[in-house]
């Protein structure tokens, strides 16, 4: 399977720096939505959508004005998912299948650029959506980002055992190298999504961390305004920081390559440099 790495949404949330992989300090903070594009035989299947085409015409109204305040969303033309897979030579109905880490809004605010995908996600997200617990869980999701009535598939977190994580399983309709990790804490059914490739698995860990540093086997570290903020969109406290110590334990074996969903320097890694 071929897969291809691109950002579909950037952020540039005030104050603090982020440090880059050289020990340096970016000049300015940014985030990113990394998404993928894996090109699995004759079906592509995308994961992540980040902002989508419609907060092109109006970001408070897409991504609402309390994310807009907080971390500066930056929409670009040429930067949608739909763009960027039109771009590698393939048409929006190529894309036959969506697996999403959760459903926050830059997350899922692509879906409705793809119409006819199956989008798989864990059951808890979809009843997290669906039937929120607080208004805290109420204001992360979008509903104005799922009127078009995604055709969801939707799995319960039981499966087998993969590298220390229990419970994963394969999705349906999907080639087997396809996989749901549970990685519950930033929202209750938050995921990662891991690919055998040619070259290994790799593991889309989703908000899972936020910062590369987070899950340096031998130095863990992050910037403290970024821990503070991850601490504060967190669901639940608990799973989060066990599931972030088992991807710590997962890095130090090297076996699989881990990324984030929103970290610029972990999507340098897998992106050629432009020309």
């Amino acid at each position: 399977m071929k897969v291809h790495h691109f950002n579909a949404g950037t952020m540039r949330p005030p104050g603090g720096r982020l440090i880059d992989g050289r020990g340096g300090f970016l000049h300015r903070a940014e985030l990113v939505c990394h998404c993928l594009l894996i090109e699995a035989g004759e079906e592509l299947v995308l994961v992540e959508t980040g902002f989508g085409t419609p907060s092109l015409r109006s970001p408070r109204d897409w991504l609402g004005d309390r994310f807009v305040k907080r971390v500066a969303p930056r929409p670009r033309p040429g930067e949608t998912a739909k763009e960027q897979v039109e771009r590698l030579g393939f048409a929006v109905e190529d894309v036959r299948h969506i697996v999403l880490t959760h459903l926050d809004l830059d997350h899922a605010g692509g879906l409705a650029d793809f119409p006819h995908a199956t989008v798989h996600v864990y059951a808890e997200e979809l009843r997290a959506l669906r039937s929120p617990r607080d208004e805290a869980e109420r204001a992360r999701y979008r509903q104005v980002q799922f009127e078009h009535g995604p055709r969801w598939s939707a799995y319960s977190e039981h499966g087998e055992p993969w590298f220390g994580f229990e419970a994963v399983r394969e999705l349906t309709g999907l080639p087997p190298e396809i996989l749901l990790v549970p990685l519950s804490g930033h929202t209750r059914g938050h995921a990662g999504v891991a690919v055998d490739t040619a070259d290994g698995w790799l593991l889309h860990a989703g908000d899972a961390y936020f910062f590369h540093g987070e899950v340096d086997p031998f130095r863990p570290h992050c910037p403290p305004l970024l821990a503070r903020f991850e601490a504060r969109v967190q669901t639940v406290a608990q799973p989060r920081v066990e599931n972030r110590q088992r991807l710590r334990e997962l890095a130090r074996t090297g076996e699989v390559g881990i990324f984030s969903a929103h970290d610029p320097v972990e999507l340098r890694r897998f992106t050629p440099p432009a020309e």
